[in-house]
């Protein structure tokens, strides 16, 4: 069209970093799983979690095509790890702890539809199924992580005079980093 302004399509795509930052991710959760059945989850779940969170960083959305069949996905590859010997958690606590922090996101949701998205909500599915495989401890120290990293975020910005109590930050990535940092206690601790 003659124009510099970039297609809409290259807001989405990742950059340079993201595939350094799966390959790192996948690296350090099988580093920590072993040859646990569910590592095979987690090295499928992570490049996708890493584009979620650079989706969000850069639009501020968590796209419905990406979210739903990451939870159904979740639910569906953990349930066939259930099934394999030696591991190292459970099916029916994973499907718990994402009703669990998909519930509790719903309601923060419900609270204030401003401050918290829908795709945050459908995100926590995933994230709390992941986390809900090692059990609760995992959920609460992965969902209160999410949480902290994300305050702190904010706090920085408000510090530097970047940004106010209102404005909005994609919390997608604090989520997922948190879900992360969750994930390789429980993984190191099964």
């Amino acid at each position: 069209d003659g124009t510099d302004s970039p297609r809409p399509a290259a807001r989405y795509a990742p950059g340079v970093l993201a595939p350094v930052v799966t390959a790192l991710s996948c690296a350090v959760l099988a580093a920590a799983t072993g040859l646990r059945p569910e590592l095979a989850v987690w090295l499928l779940l992570a490049p996708v979690a890493v584009l979620l969170a650079t989706i969000d960083r850069r639009v501020h959305r968590l796209p419905d095509r990406l979210t739903l069949p990451a939870a159904g996905a979740v639910a569906v590859l953990l349930g066939a790890a259930a099934l394999l010997p030696e591991h190292g958690g459970s099916w029916l606590s994973a499907l718990l702890g994402g009703a669990a922090l998909g519930g509790f996101y719903f309601v923060l949701f419900l609270i204030n539809p401003n401050g918290m998205g829908f795709g945050d909500v459908k995100l926590a599915l995933s994230l709390g199924m992941a986390l809900g495989w090692y059990g609760w401890a995992v959920v609460f120290a992965g969902g209160f992580a999410g949480f902290l990293l994300g305050a702190a975020y904010g706090f920085g910005l408000m510090v530097l005079r970047r940004a106010g109590r209102k404005t909005g930050i994609p919390f997608g990535p604090f989520m997922i980093t948190g879900a992360l940092l969750g994930m390789l206690l429980g993984a190191l601790a099964a």
